[in-house]
């Protein structure tokens, strides 16, 4: 990347990212593709995609303010656009994951992490990816809402509603889970403070 494009992370103007600085940013680009999409082979054709518009957008010598912010904003944009051809052509499933047998988790933090996981992705598109832009992502509203193209307090908005709405699924959930991994309530461990 080379041109004087794009700035740093950090805001310096002109300056080229180091290398580990963009290893850090496809990692960060990853994990909220993976977490967004809930499946790692479209989570890295979605990151693929996005480098790929990258490149091409900032050869043409476009200014960068913020590399992060702008490779989460096209990896947005990329999202919205599948979503709309999944819409018109229907989803497309890849043959290894079509044939896979699940064979469901034993231990309890795998199981937590998968009901996490289920109860997001019944989330609709805009809750989720304002849920994980802020809080896997620990972006700020106003830089979520440059994201996303979308006004602050629409952004609050859809946070607000999607934490209550997962927070409600976590929770109608839990009752069967513990009778499924026969942990309940009363099996979790107890503190007890001792008297000195």
């Amino acid at each position: 990347m080379t041109d004087g494009a794009t700035e740093d992370s950090d805001g310096a103007e002109g300056a080229v990212p180091d290398p580990e600085d963009l290893e850090t940013h496809v990692r960060v680009l990853r994990r909220y593709a993976r977490a967004l999409m809930g499946n790692p082979t479209g989570a890295d054709d979605l990151v693929q995609e996005t480098l790929k518009r990258a490149l091409i957008h900032i050869g043409k010598g476009r200014q960068v303010r913020n590399l992060r912010s702008y490779l989460l904003t096209i990896l947005h944009n990329v999202r919205m656009d599948q979503i709309r051809k999944e819409k018109n052509h229907g989803q497309q499933v890849p043959l290894d994951e079509a044939m896979t047998v699940a064979e469901p988790a034993t231990q309890p933090h795998r199981l937590e992490y998968n009901r996490l996981l289920a109860a997001l992705s019944e989330l609709s598109e805009d809750q989720r990816a304002v849920l994980l832009l802020a809080g896997l992502e620990g972006r700020k509203y106003r830089e979520v809402a440059e994201i996303l193209g979308q006004p602050i307090g629409t952004v609050m908005s859809r946070l607000n509603r999607g934490r209550a709405a997962l927070r409600r699924r976590l929770d109608e959930e839990a009752p069967s889970q513990a009778a499924e991994t026969g942990y309940g309530e009363r099996d979790k461990p107890v503190r007890r403070r001792h008297a000195r």
